[in-house]
């Protein structure tokens, strides 16, 4: 959905909110918690209105108003409750998921139910998979997924003496998905025209109807989600594409065994290894894989552009990733361990996510009981808590100078003695939470980073890049808690000149 239609769908479905918020005022008003807005009915709920578009205001207002303690924001039917400070971080991250339930906030955020059917989350035996099986298999099949990368930005970017104007985040979108699939479901179906624009395509849409849903109440969302979910049509359309080969190879598996010779190692064979009663048919594979497919490009697509557009703004970045790459690839060759030792990369794009990153909160908890946080704060059943990430990324008692983008900040700190691991990518602590922290941190984080990793070598060995406007990145957009980098800025690219 293009952003200006996106606003008025906001300014409808929030027209809706506000007729319904009389008949279902909030829960618990949570008076003992200090507020952004004014907590009055009328006022709060303008307040709300407020946070879809200027989340980020509140939740900084919020975060140097009360640091160490909690605050609240007004949503359209409850208040959020934002904790700051490292105590209080570290608290919500140890909490216990029978009372803070990080499954049932993501239910809640998203509509679950509607954005990808209720089997997902009451069955996630894929997110084991891709703690285990995923980050374990990173190092066999990087030769793939290196390759399909070179692949996907040749045929979406080819190298060329002249400068082309690219739209950054609709072609980073196709790369992603090309690259990812190509170790989700592999060759040919990763490069299917069709295919990839259907996990492109369900992404948008999930992440679209997740939003809406989340402007009107609870009961009317049965109502609403059946009108607006992509869901069946999507399975439809996957299983076109991915129902032949998940026949194909239970055919293999029953008259050869589980581990028949010249097996696929990629996602889908995993989880047909792990379904078990009703997973096991075409319809929930392909909704299953659809869904792996959301966390891997929204993340990365959203990232990575962030990140080009800071690399495209200082051209002068690339001389100096490149020559690290092509050190590390002279030494090493294009592979996972050469990606361990590109520190600056690493950095590179680790102070992109410090910067950028995915929104103003991360570790976001739903509470399923009463909890108390260890100075008192009192969080009632069915509140939702989270940690102020954008701020805490921005203090300075954690990050010197945190307004400036220094590219090779975080490997500057990796020289200390014993900090090598505290500051890559993949690591978090309780200043650092774009992948949340503790247990839940994202599992696919270790498969993201070498993603990301891969695609900045490529681009800095590949191409020269600078963005249309010299210095000037594209704004990006803030909805509600997230984040979105320009849609429509492009970023021009040539064929490297040295």
């Amino acid at each position: 959905m293009e952003s200006g239609m996106l606003a008025y769908g906001l300014l409808a479905f929030a027209t809706v909110a506000y007729l319904f918020r009389w008949l279902m005022p909030p829960k618990s008003s949570l008076p003992d918690i200090p507020a952004v807005t004014p907590t009055t009915p009328i006022l709060s709920f303008w307040g709300s209105i407020k946070n879809l578009t200027h989340n980020k205001e509140l939740i900084l207002e919020g975060y140097h108003k009360y640091k160490g303690r909690a605050f609240k924001v007004p949503e359209l039917f409850r208040w959020h409750v934002i904790v700051t400070g490292p105590k209080l971080v570290d608290e919500l991250r140890k909490a216990p998921d029978e009372m803070l339930s990080f499954k049932d906030a993501v239910i809640e955020q998203i509509s679950m139910d509607w954005t990808f059917g209720p089997a997902i989350m009451g069955n996630p035996y894929h997110i084991p998979l891709i703690r285990s099986n995923l980050t374990r298999n990173l190092v066999v099949l990087f030769s793939g997924v290196r390759e399909e990368l070179m692949a996907a930005f040749n045929d979406a970017i080819p190298p060329s003496d002249d400068w082309i104007a690219v739209p950054a985040l609709e072609t980073l979108m196709t790369i992603v998905s090309r690259t990812s699939n190509r170790i989700f479901v592999g060759l040919p179906t990763c490069r299917n025209p069709d295919y990839v624009d259907l996990n492109i395509k369900f992404t948008i849409d999930a992440v679209t109807t997740g939003i809406m849903l989340n402007m009107v109440p609870a009961f009317l969302r049965p109502i609403v989600g059946r009108l607006l979910t992509s869901v069946p049509k999507s399975i439809e359309r996957g299983v076109k594409h991915l129902g032949p080969v998940i026949k194909e190879r239970y055919r293999m598996v029953e008259e050869y065994g589980h581990d028949y010779e010249g097996k696929p190692n990629d996602m889908l064979s995993w989880l047909i290894d792990e379904a078990e009663g009703v997973e096991t048919g075409a319809r929930e594979l392909v909704l299953r894989i659809l869904s792996i497919n959301f966390g891997a490009i929204h993340t990365s697509s959203n990232s990575f552009t962030h990140a080009l557009y800071r690399l495209a703004s200082n051209p002068e970045w690339t001389l100096t990733l490149r020559e690290e790459v092509e050190q590390v690839v002279k030494e090493e060759g294009w592979t996972k361990n050469a990606l361990q030792k590109m520190h600056k990369v690493d950095s590179f794009l680790k102070e992109s996510q410090r910067c950028d990153g995915l929104g103003s909160v991360s570790i976001t908890r739903l509470a399923v009981q009463d909890f108390t946080f260890s100075d008192g704060t009192f969080i009632p059943k069915g509140t939702f808590v989270s940690a102020a990430m954008m701020p805490i990324h921005h203090d300075e008692e954690f990050y010197e100078n945190p307004e400036m983008f220094n590219p090779w900040r975080f490997a500057e700190k990796r020289s200390g003695e014993g900090e090598e691991l505290k500051h890559q990518l993949v690591s978090t602590n309780t200043e650092y939470i774009t992948f949340g922290h503790g247990k839940h941190a994202c599992p696919g984080r270790f498969f993201a980073a070498n993603e990301l990793k891969g695609m900045l070598a490529h681009v800095v060995t590949t191409y020269d890049v600078k963005l249309e406007k010299d210095g000037e990145i594209p704004p990006p957009s803030w909805i509600a808690q997230s984040l979105v980098p320009n849609r429509t800025g492009k970023v021009l690219f040539r064929k490297r000149r040295d």
